[in-house]
C-alpha cells in the first residue's frame, strides 16, 4: 500500500501592504522631486541644485548609516554626534596646532574613534546599561573632551590654509559629480553586502531580532553587538574626517546638529526596501527624502524653524512605522515558522562564520 503524496504547499504571494512599505519611500521620493520641479522649474530641477543635495546631504547620510548599524542589533549610539564633533575637531588639531601629516591625523582619528565604538559596546553589554544611558553618557564625556582641545573657541589654520589634499577629499568631483556621493555609495555597499550576504550580518540580524534565539543557536551576542558599536564608531570618524575637510574649521559644538537627522534618516530607512529590518538601501532612501523636502521646502521659503519641524516629525513618523513594519514581519515571521523549517541561521564556528550558510 503507497502512502499518499502530501498535498502542495500554497504558493504565498506577496500582499499589497508589503510592496507599498517596501517601495512607497522610493515612490514617495520621485514624486516630491516631480512636485518641487514643477513648482520651482527654474532652480529645483538644475545640475547645480542636484550637485548641492549631493554634496551636503553626504555627511548626513554616512552618519545615518553610522546609527544604523548598532539599530540592526536593537541598539542605539547616541554618542555619533559627539564622535563626529571630536573626529573634525581632532583631524585640524593634528593638521594645524600639531603639525602631522593630514593622512597620519585622517588615521589617528579613525582608530580613535573605532576604539570609542568598542568601548561603547562593551559598556552596554558588559556593564549591562541601557543603549540610550551608556551612549549618552560617554557623549557627554567625549564633548568635554572636545572643549578641553579647543579650549572652547574654534580651531582656524593659519594664511596657508590646509593641504589641498586634504580639503580635495570633499571638495573634489569624479565623472561630473561630487566624491561625496561615491562615497555614500561604496559605503551602502559594503553595509549591504556585510549584513544581506555575509554570516556576520545574518547573525547581527539575529541578534537584534531575538537575542534569546540567537543565544540557543551558539551566537555570541555580546560579541557581535560590539561589532556593531565598532562599526558605528569606525563609520562616524570618517564622517567626522569629511566634515573636517568641508568646514575647514574646528567647532566644538557641530556634531550635535546631525543627530537628529542621522536618526531620523536609519528609523525611516527600516520602513523601506526591506520594512521592519534596518537596511542600508533603506537609509539611502530615506535620507534622498529628507534631503529633497528640505530642499524645496527651504526654495519656496520656508522658515529656519521649518528644519527642525520638519526633521521632528519624521523622526514621530519613523519610529512608528518602523514599529508596525517590525509587528508585521514578526507575525509573518512566526507564521512561516509554524508552517516550516525555522531560518534561523546555524550556529557559528571557529572561524566566526555560521556552519553551512550560503550566500
Amino acid at each position: 500500500m503507497t502512502a499518499s503524496p502530501s498535498p502542495p504547499r500554497p504558493r504565498r504571494h506577496r500582499p499589497v501592504g508589503h510592496l507599498i512599505g517596501a517601495y512607497g519611500l522610493p515612490a514617495l521620493t520621485g514624486l516630491l522631486f516631480l512636485a518641487f520641479s514643477l513648482a520651482l522649474p527654474r532652480t529645483f530641477p538644475t545640475r547645480e541644485n542636484i550637485d548641492a543635495i549631493l554634496s551636503a546631504q553626504s555627511i548626513p547620510a554616512i552618519l545615518a548609516l553610522a546609527a544604523m548599524v548598532p539599530i540592526v542589533t536593537r541598539a542605539f549610539d547616541l554618542s555619533i554626534g559627539y564622535v563626529l564633533g571630536l573626529a573634525h575637531v581632532m583631524v585640524l588639531h593634528l593638521i594645524v596646532d600639531e603639525g602631522r601629516p593630514w593622512p597620519v591625523a585622517c588615521l589617528a582619528v579613525l582608530v580613535g574613534a573605532g576604539v570609542v565604538g568598542v568601548l561603547n559596546g562593551v559598556i552596554v553589554e558588559f556593564g549591562r546599561i541601557d543603549s540610550f544611558i551608556a551612549t549618552l553618557g560617554t557623549g557627554s564625556m567625549l564633548y568635554a573632551v572636545t572643549g578641553w582641545v579647543t579650549g572652547g573657541g574654534r580651531i582656524v589654520p593659519g594664511p596657508q590654509g590646509l593641504p589641498a589634499a586634504f580639503t580635495g577629499l570633499y571638495d573634489s568631483t569624479f565623472l561630473g559629480l561630487p566624491v561625496p556621493a561615491f562615497y555614500v555609495l561604496a559605503l551602502a555597499a559594503v553595509l549591504w553586502a556585510v549584513l544581506e550576504r555575509l554570516p556576520l550580518g545574518r547573525s547581527l540580524y539575529v541578534v537584534g531580532s531575538n537575542p534569546r534565539a540567537a543565544d540557543l543557536v551558539g551566537i555570541p551576542t555580546r560579541r557581535y553587538t560590539v561589532y556593531a558599536f565598532t562599526g558605528s564608531g569606525l563609520i562616524t570618524g570618517f564622517a567626522g574626517v569629511l566634515l573636517a575637510a568641508q568646514q575647514q574649521v574646528g567647532n566644538p559644538s557641530v556634531g550635535l546638529d546631525y543627530l537628529l537627522p542621522a536618526f531620523a534618516g536609519a528609523l525611516l530607512g527600516s520602513t523601506a526596501v526591506r520594512p521592519g529590518r534596518p537596511n542600508a538601501l533603506g537609509t539611502l532612501v530615506a535620507v534622498a527624502v529628507l534631503a529633497v523636502g528640505l530642499t524645496g521646502i527651504g526654495q519656496l521659503g520656508g522658515a529656519f524653524w521649518t528644519t527642525p519641524l520638519f526633521y521632528g516629525g519624521t523622526l514621530l513618523l519613523a519610529v512608528g512605522l518602523a514599529g508596525y513594519s517590525a509587528r508585521r514581519r514578526l507575525r509573518t515571521d512566526t507564521a512561516a515558522t509554524r508552517d516550516g523549517p525555522s531560518a534561523l541561521p546555524p550556529p557559528p564556528n571557529q572561524d566566526g562564520g555560521t556552519e553551512g550558510a550560503g550566500p
